[in-house]
């Protein structure tokens, strides 16, 4: 092995990813536990209340949180849960992605897929401007004719979509 090679290793280990997503498990059963008792969880004249069901698919959550919290303590969790490198990869994929969800009420499906499909073609797929556009435009133009024109089923639409009246 050479001197200038990156010790293997070097990540976050299972028992950290575990305990890491246990915890962020607990804490979503708790908040939808207390939204749950705060619209009602017994059985109403009607039937069930809005919070019935949330808030019993919450307690499973929890537990299940808790027993695989118990378990990382108990038994341990060991070895590399994956390598820095590798979760650059997989954060290069959530950030634009996520940032295309939240665009999506303000700019609409159609420019947001469009910027979504560009920014992956160009920035992880190095292709060049000409295809890029193609691409991107001729998917969302496609995906309009289908889903609006076809199926008569409307997307979400931004300020763009409403000045060329689509």
């Amino acid at each position: 092995m050479t001197e200038n090679a990156q010790p293997a290793g070097a990540g976050p280990s299972y028992r950290s990813v575990e305990i890491g997503t246990a915890l962020a498990m607990l804490l979503f059963a708790a908040i939808t536990i207390y939204g749950a008792l705060r619209v009602g969880i017994n059985w109403g004249a009607e039937g069930p209340r809005a919070g019935f069901f949330p808030f019993y698919v919450a307690v499973l959550i929890a537990l299940s949180s808790l027993y695989n919290l118990a378990r990382v303590f108990m038994e341990g969790a060991s070895g590399l849960f994956a390598e820095w490198s590798q979760l650059r990869q997989v954060m290069a994929v959530i950030i634009p992605t996520t940032a295309y969800v939240f665009l999506i009420p303000w700019i609409g499906l159609y420019v947001a897929s469009i910027i979504l499909i560009a920014v992956f073609m160009k920035w992880l797929g190095r292709y060049g401007w000409s295809m890029v556009a193609a691409v991107s435009v001729g998917v969302m133009v496609a995906t309009y004719l289908m889903f609006e024109k076809w199926f008569l089923v409307p997307l979400p639409k931004g300020p763009i979509e409403d000045m060329l009246g689509l």
